[in-house]
C-alpha cells in the first residue's frame, strides 16, 4: 500500500439558502473550486490528473447526474480527466476523498482530485411519473432540498422520521436539554467568528466573483451564516422545529416529556457550498513540487438504526482510530459535523474519554453551514489546514448520515 498525501485543499465560502451563491449553478461551485485548487499548484500538469472524485447528495438537477465529471470538464481540465460522483448522502464528499486515496494507496492513481458540491438552494423540484397514462386526479410535487421523498412502503416508518425527529430522539436517550443544545449553537458562532477574525479559514476558502446587471463583480469570500451577535437570549426565543409540547412521542400515546427541543438555532441551516482537494502519492507529490498538508491514515465506516442516525459517527470513529492504531489521547483536532447540537452532543456522550476542547475549534455546520455533498470534504480539509498550522499531529474528519450511517477519516502530519 501507498502513502497518500492531501497537498491542499480549498473551498468556497459557504452561502446561505436563497443566499449570495444562490445564483451560481452548483456545477459552476465545483468547477470553481477545482481551478482554484490547481491554480495553487502551477507545477502540476493538469493531465497527469488520473481521475475526479466528488460527492453530491442529490444530483437531481443540474448537476446533470455526473457533477464529477461536468466540474472537471468546466474547470478546464483536459477532456482525458476522467470524473465520477458518488453520494453517500452527508458524507458524499468525504466518501469522494476516502475513495481517490483509496486509488492511490493500492497503485490505482498516483494524481486524483476528490471534493464535494450542494446547491441546496437550487435543488429542483420532482414529480413522479404516474402508474397510468393521463390520470384524470392532482398528484404531488416533491422538493429536493433535504430529507426523504417518495418513500418506498416496505420502509418501517420509524426509519423515515424527519432528521429533526431523530435529533429529538437523542435528546430524549441521553438526556440532552434544550439549553445545553443552545448553548453548544453558541458556542460554535463563537468559535466561527473568532477563526474570521483570526484569518484561520483565508487558507482554505477561494472566494467567488458574483456577476451583477450592473457594475463590477460582488466578491463573496467569507461564510455567511456565521453569527458574530448570537446570544442565549435570542437562540431561547425560537421555537422547536419539530415537536410541540402537546405533541405524542413517536409510535406512542403518551405526550412526550417537555416538548421538543431542536429549533433553527441549534440546527445546521440549508446551504451552498463546494471543496476540493488534491491527492497524490510519493511520485505525485514531486509533481506538484509542494509540501503536503497531512497524510491519509485510516478510515472507519458504520451503521445504525435510521432513527438514531447521529450517533453512527461514534463507532465509525472507533474504527479508524484502531485501524490507525491511535486513540484519543493521540488527537489534536477532531471535527465532527455540526447536523444538531443534539447529534453532536449524543455523540460526546458516548465518547467519555475524549477531550471536547480539541472539537470543532474553529466553529462547525451550526455556524459555517453545511452544504450536504461539499460538507465532508470541507471536513477533511479543514483538518488537513489545521494539522499543517500545528506543523505535526493527528486528527478526525467525521459526518454523521441520513439512513443510520456514519463516516470518519484519520489524517496525520
Amino acid at each position: 500500500m501507498k502513502d497518500v498525501y492531501i497537498v491542499d485543499a480549498v473551498r468556497t465560502p459557504i452561502g446561505k439558502y436563497n443566499g449570495s451563491l444562490a445564483a451560481v449553478r452548483p456545477d459552476d461551485l465545483a468547477a470553481h473550486a477545482i481551478r482554484e485548487l490547481l491554480a495553487r499548484t502551477p507545477d502540476l500538469d493538469p493531465s497527469r490528473i488520473e481521475d475526479v472524485y466528488f460527492g453530491n447528495a442529490n444530483g437531481a438537477g443540474e448537476e446533470n447526474r455526473n457533477v464529477g465529471r461536468m466540474a472537471a470538464l468546466l474547470a478546464g481540465l483536459p477532456t482525458s480527466v476522467p470524473g465520477v460522483t458518488v453520494n453517500r448522502l452527508c458524507a458524499s464528499g468525504l466518501e469522494a476523498v476516502i475513495q481517490a486515496a483509496r486509488a492511490i494507496a493500492l497503485g490505482d492513481a498516483s494524481i486524483a482530485l476528490a471534493g464535494g458540491v450542494e446547491s441546496m438552494t437550487r435543488a429542483p423540484y420532482v414529480l413522479p411519473k404516474s402508474e397510468r397514462p393521463f390520470p384524470a386526479g392532482h398528484t404531488e410535487l416533491y422538493s429536493t432540498t433535504l430529507g426523504w421523498r417518495m418513500v418506498n412502503r416496505g420502509m418501517d416508518p420509524q426509519w423515515t422520521i424527519p432528521l429533526g425527529e431523530s435529533a429529538e430522539l437523542i435528546a430524549e436517550k441521553h438526556k440532552i436539554t434544550r439549553e445545553q443544545q443552545d448553548e453548544f449553537a453558541l458556542a460554535s458562532h463563537r468559535k466561527a467568528a473568532q477563526a474570521q477574525a483570526d484569518g484561520l479559514f483565508d487558507g482554505e476558502i477561494a472566494p467567488v466573483s458574483l456577476p451583477r446587471r450592473k457594475g463590477e463583480p460582488v466578491v463573496f469570500g467569507a461564510d455567511e451564516c456565521v453569527r458574530a451577535e448570537a446570544s442565549l437570549e435570542a437562540m431561547a426565543r425560537l421555537k422547536p422545529s419539530f415537536r410541540k409540547a402537546s405533541e405524542a412521542r413517536w409510535g406512542s400515546p403518551q405526550p412526550k416529556a417537555g416538548g421538543g427541543t431542536v429549533t433553527a438555532g441549534n440546527a445546521s441551516p440549508l446551504n451552498d457550498g463546494a471543496a476540493a482537494l488534491l491527492l497524490v502519492d510519493e511520485e505525485g507529490l514531486k509533481a506538484t513540487g509542494r509540501e503536503p498538508l497531512a497524510r491519509v491514515s485510516a478510515t472507519g465506516v458504520s451503521a445504525i438504526d435510521p432513527q438514531y442516525f447521529g450517533l453512527a459517527p461514534v463507532e465509525a470513529v472507533h474504527r479508524a482510530l484502531a485501524k490507525a492504531g491511535k486513540g484519543f489521547d493521540d488527537l489534536s483536532t477532531l471535527e465532527l459535523n455540526e447536523a444538531f447540537a443534539a447529534q453532536v452532543l449524543g455523540c460526546l456522550a458516548e465518547w467519555p474519554e475524549f477531550d471536547p476542547q480539541i472539537l470543532n475549534p474553529q466553529g462547525g455546520a451550526i455556524a459555517l453551514g453545511h452544504p450536504l455533498g461539499a460538507s465532508g470534504a470541507r471536513l477533511a480539509g479543514t483538518v488537513a489546514h489545521q494539522l499543517a498550522r500545528q506543523g505535526s499531529g493527528v486528527g478526525v474528519a467525521t459526518l454523521c448520515i441520513g439512513v443510520g450511517q456514519g463516516l470518519a477519516l484519520v489524517l496525520e502530519r
